[in-house]
């Protein structure tokens, strides 16, 4: 832990983190964690946090994407310092922008030799694979396909004059030990021989792949440490010959490479199937498809506070070092060291999420819980003061862990029943319960001061000197006024409900139950 820290510190380049999402549909939980990740990581040691758009993709562009994943860190309050819509010096900060930018990079690779120019069609690419079992285009296989290593300068000007399609390949040379440092997973070494001949640039749309970009943009946005998720590692060996070959190698970024979100049950990585299947959201906002009209539900929509998605993503893969698991965002920069990832992937256990909205629901005051409640409330074609629903979430707030689960909860307060629980009333309301009933409407008919602290003494001396069983009353009291056998205690609902409405809903409990 200590050897990071005193490395950060030791150097003189302040700390630039990015986040660069691909702008093909919603942004993923997953992604979010990673974007949280370089924030703390940003904050904690004062330094920058850049918004990238990586859209050379045009293929799998989907539109309003972008906006979405503004919108969506909008909400979860994490703020960047520049990028797209945010402003900066090292803008442009959409790729589809930037191709003059790249097109240089890539002569340059071409002159040092590092790169060449291929032709080869996906048809024939297509026939090595069924001639060559597990190929791969690469050292041992490039002096057989049609690229600029196999064909003469002549040849390559003239296809490249008549308007034949091309691709630009990374030349990796084999039998080297290709070292990756990274902040999680220690010195990652990998041979050269494993790799392929990555295409950097395509001719038919002028723009370059994520890798190239990549390192570009990294590189000329000054970016000092590159924090992503697990699965781009099989990526850093050859973007570390990237940097080798440009001569980078004085500015090349510290990786770190986050664990892996699991599924919740059985092995593999976390999928939309998994969420749509046990009923939890996997994107921050609710996302309609352009393309198909399907929804995909939110963690916003489905009545989540940002906090406590912030507080729950943040210990996935990560853990303090301590027992606290509360933590605002600002306790969370405080805390946060990146080397205390771990390095196994982290099961997305939502029931944890669950558990947090509800911890948050506590936190918060009775005063903004019912600010949320009281459009509920209306919505129900109930007209009451925020005085009053105030007074239901304090006595209730503690029972859900979602706002909107307070109205069925709840309802009761508001709305007298229709109709009683069948199972309630086979249980609580015997044959003797109407006659108590009406006992108890007298008692509380008598009682002038109707709070909770005028009632109970007076309807407890009552029991006692008829000898009643205190649990036989107050369960059929209760099914009374709630219809079934739920809520806070008996008088604290009496009390709310007061005198009138109260031995009102007792009447005709009496005259429907009998």
């Amino acid at each position: 832990m200590h050897k990071i820290i005193d490395l950060i510190a030791m150097s003189d380049r302040k700390v630039r983190v990015r986040f660069a999402p691909s702008p093909t549909g919603p942004l993923h939980i997953g992604g979010v964690r990673t974007a949280l990740f370089n924030y703390l990581f940003a904050r904690k040691h004062g330094g920058d946090f850049v918004f990238r758009i990586e859209d050379t993709d045009s293929n799998r562009f989907v539109e309003g994407a972008e906006d979405y994943i503004i919108e969506s860190f909008r909400w979860l309050g994490i703020k960047f310092d520049e990028g797209v819509s945010f402003g900066g010096d090292h803008g442009p900060y959409r790729q589809s922008e930037r191709r003059a930018i790249y097109k240089q990079y890539v002569d340059q690779l071409l002159s040092a030799g590092r790169a060449y120019i291929a032709f080869d069609t996906p048809e024939e690419l297509e026939q090595k694979r069924q001639e060559i079992q597990n190929f791969q285009y690469d050292a041992h296989t490039r002096g057989l396909m049609r690229n600029s290593l196999t064909m003469t300068a002549e040849e390559v000007d003239a296809l490249i004059q008549d308007g034949r399609q091309y691709v630009v390949r990374f030349k990796v040379e084999p039998g080297r030990e290709v070292h990756v440092n990274d902040m999680i997973r220690g010195d990652v070494v990998i041979k050269s021989d494993i790799l392929d001949d990555k295409v950097l640039y395509k001719s038919a749309d002028e723009l370059p792949t994520y890798h190239l970009a990549n390192i570009v943009d990294d590189h000329l946005m000054e970016i000092t440490h590159v924090i992503r998720g697990e699965e781009w590692l099989p990526s850093a060996p050859l973007h570390v010959l990237l940097y080798e070959a440009f001569g980078w190698t004085d500015t090349m970024p510290r990786f770190a490479h986050l664990p892996l979100l699991l599924k919740p049950e059985g092995k593999g990585k976390l999928s939309k199937r998994d969420g749509d299947r046990l009923g939890f959201p996997v994107f921050p906002l609710e996302w309609h498809d352009p393309k198909t009209g399907d929804v995909s539900s939110g963690y916003r929509e489905s009545g989540y506070f940002p906090e406590a998605v912030i507080n729950f993503l943040a210990l996935l893969g990560w853990n303090p070092g301590t027992e606290q698991e509360m933590f605002t965002l600002d306790e969370l920069v405080e805390a946060f060291d990146i080397s205390r990832c771990s390095k196994a992937g982290a099961k997305f256990d939502y029931q944890k999420g669950i558990w947090f909205n509800h911890e948050y629901i506590l936190k918060k005051s009775n005063e903004e819980i019912a600010r949320l409640f009281a459009p509920i409330v209306a919505n129900n074609g109930i007209d009451e003061s925020m005085e009053r629903i105030i007074d239901v979430v304090r006595m209730m707030k503690d029972r859900v862990s979602f706002v909107k689960d307070l109205w069925p909860l709840c309802s009761f307060f508001f709305i007298p029943p229709v109709d009683y629980d069948e199972k309630t009333v086979r249980k609580r309301w015997k044959e003797y319960s109407a006659k108590q009933m009406s006992e108890l409407a007298t008692v509380l008919e008598g009682i002038s001061d109707f709070t909770v602290e005028g009632q109970e003494p007076v309807v407890m001396k009552w029991v006692e000197q008829q000898q009643y069983k205190l649990g036989d009353v107050m369960n059929a009291f209760r099914l009374a006024l709630v219809g079934e056998g739920k809520g806070p205690g008996m008088f604290d609902i009496s009390a709310f409900l007061g005198k009138d409405e109260t031995l009102k809903r007792l009447n005709k409990a009496i005259e429907v139950l009998g």
